[in-house]
């Protein structure tokens, strides 16, 4: 059964394979649906490029969320290609390495207002870029983690972006739901990917899962793709401003 047959996707974030953003494309391509993939720049296109191809993705279109005429950019791709679109996938982040490796309390202003502006402003600028492109039955789905509630060491700036983000999302719950548009995130256990690897416990992060969780494994990126299905499909229909955990129960456990 494919549960989003006929649906439009836009997906933000692909970066290349390891990508969490890469097992929502190809999970969201397998239950019916028509893809759409940003890139962030044209060093990054050659490896986005192939993954299209390799899903039957309808585009790609750069997109650099701290650039303001790119949002602009993005909306008419959409109008060019679809018309409209049922789903968008945030799966954007971005922090300075250094403000990841310093003392928190070290954290530069520059670096503060960038991982917060790339990481959860952004989905408000998506969001405001496309709200009367989305259909009635919309979805808007971003990725957060669980550094956002609890402190985990080194995750720093990120984990106060990635709290802006969750609150961001229970603001444009209220906000798109007036139009029928439904709006959460997917806090997904530790996953190696480009992105993750500028934090510097990573690996132990990955080995806290396989030791603490009650599930004993570590989570990948088709875990999160499942679960965005479930998100993206009348499944969960009634279901908005929440967060989804996908991260094998490690957050459940104390310390």
């Amino acid at each position: 059964m494919q549960l989003l047959e006929g649906k439009k996707a836009l997906i933000l974030g692909v970066a290349n394979d390891k990508s969490i953003a890469w097992g929502i494309t190809k999970a969201l391509k397998q239950h019916g649906a028509q893809v759409g993939l940003s890139y962030l720049n044209e060093k990054l296109k050659t490896r986005v490029q192939p993954l299209a191809d390799e899903v039957g993705a309808d585009f790609i279109f750069e997109l650099d969320v701290t650039n303001e005429e790119h949002y602009n950019n993005m909306r008419k791709e959409v109008i060019e290609k679809w018309k409209n679109v049922d789903i968008i996938i945030h799966s954007l982040a971005f922090a300075n390495r250094d403000d990841l490796r310093r003392d928190f309390s070290e954290t530069s202003r520059e670096g503060f207002a960038l991982a917060c502006d790339v990481s959860a402003f952004s989905l408000i600028g998506v969001s405001n870029s496309l709200k009367d492109l989305l259909s009635p039955d919309g979805s808007v789905i971003a990725m957060t983690y669980h550094g956002a509630q609890q402190v985990i060491e080194g995750y720093n700036v990120m984990g106060v972006a990635k709290a802006a983000l969750e609150a961001t999302s229970r603001y444009l719950a209220s906000d798109l739901g007036k139009q029928g548009v439904r709006v959460n995130c997917i806090s997904s256990g530790p996953i190696k990917t480009l992105a993750s690897s500028a934090v510097k416990n990573i690996s132990s992060f990955t080995k806290v899962i396989e030791d603490k969780s009650p599930l004993k494994r570590n989570v990948t990126p088709d875990d999160i793709g499942g679960a965005a299905v479930y998100l993206s499909s009348p499944l969960s229909n009634n279901v908005t401003g929440q967060v989804l955990y996908v991260d094998s129960g490690i957050s459940i456990m104390g310390a």
